[in-house]
Parts: structure tokens; C-alpha cells; sequence
């Protein structure tokens, strides 16, 4: 695929198109319109209450938090979300989380899709240098996307003792260096 980028390509953020593709991903502070829609796609996977769940897409900026959606041509449908946040103790590097594509829309490439554009956006617009992640059973996606196991980081800083909630903790992290 080939990507179009606008431009200028940091200003103004409009929609990121696919050439000879109906999907845009847009970030979502700038299209308040697919909140509602958002909102429901992420608590079809991690149930929270909506309140909360539309505070943190409301905290979207230009800069991080940032929340992006892949949608439809014309914005009529939210497809896939993620969620590009800062990490405390590195300025050039965010944590990707809450990456969620629709259940109609999975096994479709969907989520390669909104992940490189996150990437994209991520080296381009914000000059970040290297994504984190933590997933428990999506490994093998990120693997095929060229991200690899890293060891525990935490998004707001280093931790002075070990938490034991964490350490029976499925989770894997990963990173790409952008």
C-alpha cells in the first residue's frame, strides 16, 4: 500500500488516506462526532463505564494522549482504535495501548493498517523514535509487524520496588524502533 500524506503533512491533521482506499485514520480530538461510536468499540472488548472511557478519548491532542481511529470513507463507520500515550522517563518514545479492531472487521488486515499509521504518525508528526507495547495473547501480530520482545516498562517511570500483582503478569512487551 501506498500512503498519501498530507500537506503539509503536521499541520492541521487531516484525515491520512489509503491511495485507491475508502478508510481514513484520524485523530480523534479533531472529529469529536466519532466519540460516541469509539467509546462503544473499546467497551465491546474492555468493558468500562462510558464516563470514563470518554474522559480519556477527550484528553486527545495534537501532542500525547492521542487517540486515533481508522473509519470509513466520509467518517460514517469507526473501525479500528489505539491509543498513543506518553512514557514519563522517555521523551522520544510512547506507549501504544487499547488497540481494538471492530469483530466484524478482524483477520482483514485492519489492525497492520492503524498500527502503521500510529507508526507513521508517531515519526513523522510527533518525532518519537521508538513505540512500546504490552499485549497477553497478541504477540505473534506485533511480531509480524516487526516489533519485538523488550523488557517491563512502565509508562510513568521507573518502579523502586516490584509490584506482586505484576509478577504472575501475562503480559509481553515489545518495541520498534522507528
Amino acid at each position: 500500500m501506498r500512503y498519501i500524506k498530507p500537506e503539509p503533512y503536521y499541520e492541521g491533521l487531516p484525515p491520512f488516506n489509503v491511495t485507491g482506499s475508502p478508510f481514513n485514520v484520524v485523530p480523534i480530538h479533531n472529529y469529536p462526532e466519532l466519540m460516541k461510536d469509539t467509546c462503544a468499540l473499546i467497551n465491546s472488548e474492555w468493558p468500562r463505564s462510558e464516563t470514563a472511557r470518554m474522559r480519556s478519548l477527550e484528553a486527545s491532542c495534537d501532542t500525547l494522549p492521542c487517540s486515533l481511529v481508522l473509519t470509513t470513507e466520509g467518517m460514517g463507520r469507526v473501525i479500528a482504535h489505539l491509543k498513543l500515550s506518553p512514557i514519563t522517563s522517555k521523551k522520544k518514545a510512547c506507549f501504544v495501548e487499547s488497540v481494538v479492531v471492530d469483530k466484524k472487521y478482524r483477520g482483514q488486515g485492519f489492525g497492520k493498517l492503524i498500527m502503521k499509521f500510529a507508526e507513521d504518525y508517531c515519526r513523522v508528526v510527533l518525532d518519537l523514535k521508538t513505540i512500546y507495547l504490552s499485549t497477553i495473547d497478541q504477540d505473534g501480530f506485533y511480531e509480524r509487524i516487526g516489533y519485538e520482545y523488550c523488557e517491563r516498562i512502565s509508562m510513568y517511570g521507573p518502579r523502586h520496588c516490584e509490584l506482586p500483582s505484576l509478577q504472575n503478569a501475562k503480559k509481553k512487551y515489545m518495541k520498534k524502533v522507528l
